[in-house]
């Protein structure tokens, strides 16, 4: 874009609004285009000048606009999102009062990006000890769903017409919320209207792979794997390539998640992601290498922590017990295994369990299908099937 004075900016919005050019007057109201680095539309009271070249009801829009740029120049990202926040209000009531457009959606979708990303730092900015984590988030999100309440309410059937094909953008902007400030129990209504929604298909691609993205890590959370599975390998699978930094950051999830339902990553896949901290603990867990896969753990803990994987991943090492239990078994080549050198192998690689402990290991995996067998408590002995006692692996490509 070429530079341009605010007088010049203004008539474009005029004209774009007289035309519901929603799409143009969601660029220029939009925080990361092109003009808001310019320093002459960074004005403190812009009312006087919109008002000679605006009507209403977009002109309290731009300038609410005006002054966000403003605060968020000279650093006061709190002051700026409480303007771009009331903006974002004020809109709401604009779309309630179009009962037959939607030709503005493209403009919530900008104003309500731009205002989770003002308050995410404003977060960062806020001060004193009256303020709660994620307080700014959270008065962020009930903006969005009042956009949200708005689009749900369109009983229109026509997808050219109803305000409901915007539901998804809305939907994915309030997971992002909802998930940085820990409160995923605040998605299960919007999965339920997504699911529901008549235009489910007709939503645009990059919607649904965010959106499946998104349901498909707190399908992982919720420790419904095979759902997780499904949801996430979509999200990747439809990702554009191009998009290395999203596949990648979906793999992150997806990859112990196919690993607790039986299948290996290639090293092929992992490092063409860049997600390599998994290359050794695929080792490990194959090998079942205990001592390694604590080790691992240890080492990659910050990185498994910053992504919320740790604990899903420490689910991992049930696998590495049903490998190491199947070399006890190869080695031993009997159906009948003495639970003691069971122990024995979980203590050579510096587990410290007892009989009882062993016991409740072998029973986990009897009951996850990981062993074909049972236990027999009398004898200590654990019996395993003499036709595939040990399911094998997938290894993914």
């Amino acid at each position: 874009m070429t530079f341009m004075t605010l007088a010049h900016y203004l008539q474009i919005i005029d004209r774009s609004w007289r035309a519901q050019d929603g799409s143009k007057i969601a660029s220029f109201i939009s925080l990361r285009h092109e003009h808001a680095k310019y320093q002459n539309y960074h004005v403190e009271s812009p009312e006087g000048l919109v008002e000679r070249f605006l009507i209403s009801p977009i002109d309290d829009l731009v300038v609410l606009h005006l002054k966000c740029l403003y605060y968020i120049a000279v650093g006061d990202f709190l002051e700026a999102y409480r303007q771009q926040s009331t903006l974002v209000q004020n809109f709401s009531k604009i779309l309630q009062l179009q009962k037959e457009e939607n030709w503005s959606l493209p403009i919530m979708y900008t104003i309500c990006s731009d205002l989770r990303l003002v308050a995410q730092q404003a977060e960062k900015q806020k001060i004193g000890p009256n303020e709660n984590p994620g307080e700014i988030l959270e008065k962020a999100a009930e903006c969005l769903m009042g956009c949200f309440r708005v689009c749900a309410a369109d009983n229109r059937s026509a997808e050219e017409d109803t305000k409901r094909i915007g539901m998804l953008a809305l939907v994915n902007q309030l997971f992002k919320v909802y998930f940085r400030i820990n409160k995923l129990h605040l998605c299960k209504p919007l999965i339920r209207a997504i699911e529901s929604s008549p235009f489910k298909e007709c939503f645009s691609l990059s919607q649904q792979v965010t959106y499946r993205y998104f349901v498909g890590r707190k399908a992982m959370y919720d420790s419904n794997y095979k759902a997780a599975d499904e949801y996430l390998t979509y999200a990747f699978e439809n990702c554009h390539k191009s998009s290395r930094k999203n596949k990648r950051l979906i793999l992150i999830y997806l990859v112990p998640v196919k690993m607790l339902l039986g299948y290996i990553p290639s090293k092929k896949v992992l490092e063409k992601y860049d997600v390599v901290q998994f290359w050794d603990l695929v080792q490990a867990v194959c090998q079942g290498n205990l001592k390694r896969f604590d080790e691992l753990m240890d080492m990659h803990e910050t990185f498994f922590i910053k992504c919320g994987i740790y604990l899903i991943v420490d689910k991992l090492k049930i696998i590495a017990y049903r490998n190491l239990f199947r070399k006890v078994y190869l080695i031993l080549n009997t159906h009948q295994i003495p639970v003691e050198a069971l122990q024995s192998a979980l203590e050579y690689l510096g587990q410290d369990v007892d009989l009882d402990e062993t016991q409740c290991i072998v029973a986990n995996l009897i009951y996850e299908g990981k062993i074909k067998g049972y236990i027999s408590h009398q004898h200590r002995k654990v019996v395993v099937s003499k036709q595939n006692p040990f399911p094998a692996l997938t290894t993914l490509s």
